[in-house]
């Protein structure tokens, strides 16, 4: 991508990470369109695919995302038959399941999202993909940080 081509930068860090997941989400969105997924529920059929049976918000830990979010994101989910909230270990904790319709839709939208991926990671380049995710794991690290 040329330096002419490159939105205005703004002195806000935050702004500038919001615009480009924005669009970056965007992408993806575009790709999954076609099985009817959004990136945020592939991600949910991803994490819950790897790990059946955490908690909501254990769930909602590993996924970094406020745990009221995660619950109305898993609602249409709950609806299309992909996953089912069932009861935990203890009474207090529900358990997030994955369905076999929910395998079927993750494996039919897995290929979609790889293929998005390898597309990013081509243009931008695996150097820079890998230096920026580098980059972004330690921002996660200090933004946790008090």
């Amino acid at each position: 991508m040329s330096n002419s081509n490159l939105p205005i930068a703004t002195p806000c860090t935050c702004a500038m990470l919001r615009r480009t997941t924005r669009r970056v989400t965007q992408l993806y969105d575009q790709a999954l369109r076609q099985v009817g997924v959004r990136l945020t529920q592939y991600s949910v059929l991803a994490k819950v695919a790897r790990n059946d049976g955490l908690s909501i918000t254990e769930m909602a830990e590993r996924l970094e995302m406020d745990r009221s979010t995660l619950t109305r994101n898993l609602r249409p989910m709950v609806r299309s038959g992909w996953i089912r909230i069932d009861a935990g270990p203890d009474n207090r904790q529900r358990a997030v399941q994955i369905t076999p319709e929910g395998q079927a839709k993750f494996a039919e939208a897995q290929p979609l999202w790889k293929k998005t991926e390898k597309a990013l990671r081509a243009t931008v380049g695996k150097e820079e993909v890998e230096a920026l995710r580098q980059l972004l794991d330690r921002l996660l690290v200090v933004a946790g940080q008090p």
